[in-house]
């Protein structure tokens, strides 16, 4: 399976969970099939979690260099401007 790629993984992974959700297979295939979706899903999962630690962002510091930041899949807060008129002035 080292040779396979995620969108592939994926799709087989997708048939899969449709045949089994479809029933009507001999309990021995509806096994191999589930083992064979198990390794799938653990090949993607490690797949992703490999692109995440691949993922990251660029900025500059206040000295104008560039540097690195691992990438976080969180929302930056917005600064709250509740209550201070002279934000909300043009």
């Amino acid at each position: 399976m080292a040779e396979m790629k995620f969108e592939k993984a994926m799709e087989r992974l997708e048939k899969i969970v449709e045949e089994l959700e479809e029933g009507g297979l001999p309990l021995e295939e509806s096994l191999k099939k589930f083992e064979e979706g198990i390794k799938l899903s653990r090949f993607c999962s490690n797949k992703l979690k490999e692109a995440e630690k691949r993922i990251e962002i660029l900025t500059k510091t206040d000295e104008g260099e560039l540097e690195t930041k691992p990438f976080s899949a969180e929302q930056p807060e917005e600064p709250e401007t509740k209550g201070k008129e002279e934000d909300l002035l043009f």
